[in-house]
């Protein structure tokens, strides 16, 4: 018996450190968290100054008071300038699309979590709970390696051996260590913030010597096992995430009065803010019945998921019907983004047969149109730098 537990210890280990789990559900991520911050940044172009700019409410020595005393991390407070404004609100909107195509991912994640967190730690009052999964997911997507699958560093990897072939990468990472360098030296980073931007610096600086120097070596087999190390526990710091958001919220439903009644769907469907269709919302709070209903499944589905992902079938069904209830929130109650920022993070506990079946549909346009040869369904082995596995490991639930 002993022996059986240090064998499976060792294929554990031999997992964990030897492939990237889940490549197909964090590329999910990586799309769907980037789409639902880039169309969010889009929709409100038009009235970015008064959510985050010079004309917002929350005036700049209102959020510098309350970043004096949380320290939380924006480079919006480095001036007070429209210019500096509408720069970082342009990277922003250039970085989620950089990261929805999987272009150069690394850089791009990075500069992605910076303009998340400038934009919404600069106004902490805008939101509609779906800007806090985004900040979260923002965070660990930087941990993560994102771009294995379904992205331009994963095609130009399969085309060449290596994801860090051409110049774009190291001018790209040039530039930002002269922007973290002045940041440093001018004093407007934190010293946590400094250490660990800095560190992810030096870190990308050492792989891309090491891809130069020696890519079949013992130092880059080093950095690949390290790198897969973080990902893995990235991944499951987001799968933790998920079950953490679905048992806070069922388990606190559970002590409120409405929800105990069944009756606190009612309430915000006679609010104005949260009834873009009057109609629809009037029918459905005309039955008492079904808004019974729907209380107390919102409740049981939500405090009964991390318990489900003990058997896959049952998990999955129960993440299909919480997929089809925030397509319903966004939908009734106008909450879009919201929506769209949690069913992107239940992807994560996909499973990889669904995703296989799923993107091969979504390629199936561009396979019909002439001169454009039909990919694998499957990747092909390519450079451990950055390129798909060899087979899709198995669903991380």
């Amino acid at each position: 018996m002993v022996d059986g537990v240090r064998a499976a210890a060792a294929r554990g280990l031999a997992r964990v450190t030897g492939q990237v789990l889940g490549p197909y559900q964090s590329a999910v991520v990586r799309i769907g968290i980037a789409a639902t911050w880039l169309f969010f940044l889009l929709r409100e172009f038009p009235h970015r100054h008064e959510l985050y700019g010079p004309d917002s409410p929350w005036g700049f020595d209102l959020a510098e008071r309350l970043i004096a005393t949380n320290n939380a991390f924006t480079v919006l407070m480095w001036s007070d300038s429209t210019l500096w404004f509408e720069i970082v609100y342009g990277l922003a909107v250039i970085a989620a699309v950089l990261l929805l195509l999987g272009w150069r991912t690394r850089a791009a994640s990075v500069l992605f979590m910076v303009g998340v967190l400038a934009l919404q730690n600069r106004s902490v009052f805008m939101g509609d709970g779906g800007d806090n999964v985004i900040h979260l997911m923002a965070l660990y997507l930087v941990l993560t390696r994102c771009a294995r699958v379904w992205s331009l560093d994963a095609r130009r990897a399969a085309r060449t051996g290596s994801a860090a072939t051409g110049a774009a990468g190291p001018v790209l990472w040039a530039v930002l260590g002269l922007v973290l360098s002045y940041a440093g030296v001018a004093g407007l980073l934190s010293a946590g913030w400094l250490a660990f931007l800095a560190a992810l610096w030096v870190v990308q600086g050492l792989w891309w010597a090491v891809e130069r120097q020696d890519p079949d070596g013992e130092g880059r087999a080093a950095l690949d096992v390290l790198a897969n190390v973080v990902h893995n526990a990235g991944l499951l710091v987001i799968m933790a995430e998920v079950c953490l958001i679905y048992a806070t919220a069922g388990w606190y439903k559970i002590q409120g009065s409405r929800w105990q009644d069944g009756t606190a769907l009612y309430y915000p469907l006679g609010l104005d803010y949260f009834t873009p269709w009057p109609g629809l919302s009037a029918l459905l709070a005309g039955s008492g019945t079904l808004v019974m209903l729907l209380s107390y499944g919102t409740v049981a589905v939500q405090v009964a998921f991390p318990f489900t992902l003990l058997n896959r079938r049952v998990k999955n069904v129960l993440l299909a019907v919480m997929m089809l209830e925030h397509a319903g929130i966004a939908v009734l109650l106008g909450l879009p983004f919201f929506s769209l920022a949690m069913i992107v993070a239940d992807a994560v506990f996909l499973p990889t047969a669904f995703l296989l079946w799923l993107g091969a549909r979504a390629a199936a346009p561009r396979r019909a149109l002439p001169g454009i040869p039909r990919p694998r369904t499957r990747p092909g082995p390519v450079s451990p730098a950055v390129g798909s596995p060899k087979e899709p490991a198995a669903e991380t639930a």
